[in-house]
């Protein structure tokens, strides 16, 4: 790990980093985050009631997402992705939905953003789709778990 912040300048402004002199390797990026919900809006969401089926929808948000981090985050790079899967499946304790994105570009920069970026799009989207049953729905544990290809090196959490 770095000991410094990249993304501020010796003024401490923030700055995109410049990585044209960083080779090109192929990056991949895992994340997750869940959403706690009643039993109720969970029944909804596996009969795909309400607005229709939630999991494909926030599935699709989740990719979309990915590909939109650079107007998102400010100092992300637009990043040309090679893949992205993100996937929704009920908690093992049926507390809710779970989602995980993966995430691969071959670039200069990794794509950890766009993996996080991805699963809060689609826990977003899977609040929006039950609220009107559950407003008390929590969304939690949005996290890397894993990124590989660059000279960071790897990390699993």
């Amino acid at each position: 790990m770095a000991d410094k912040l990249t993304h501020i300048d010796a003024d401490g402004r923030a700055k995109m980093v410049d990585v044209s002199d960083k080779a090109s390797t192929r990056r991949i990026a895992s994340a997750e985050g869940r959403v706690l919900m009643s039993a109720v809006a969970l029944e909804l969401a596996r009969s795909k009631g309400g607005k229709g089926d939630v999991r494909a929808a926030a599935e699709i948000a989740g990719v979309m997402a990915a590909k939109k981090t650079s107007d998102l985050i400010p100092m992300c790079h637009p990043l040309m992705l090679s893949s992205v899967k993100v996937r929704v499946n009920e908690l093992p304790d049926g507390a809710g939905l779970g989602v995980v994105a993966d995430v691969t570009t071959t670039g200069q920069t990794g794509v950890e953003m766009e993996a996080l970026t991805a699963v809060s799009v689609a826990c977003l989207t899977i609040y929006d789709m039950l609220k009107a049953v559950d407003r008390t729905m929590r969304i939690e544990g949005v996290r890397l778990l894993a990124k590989s290809g660059g000279a960071s090196g790897d990390f699993i959490a």
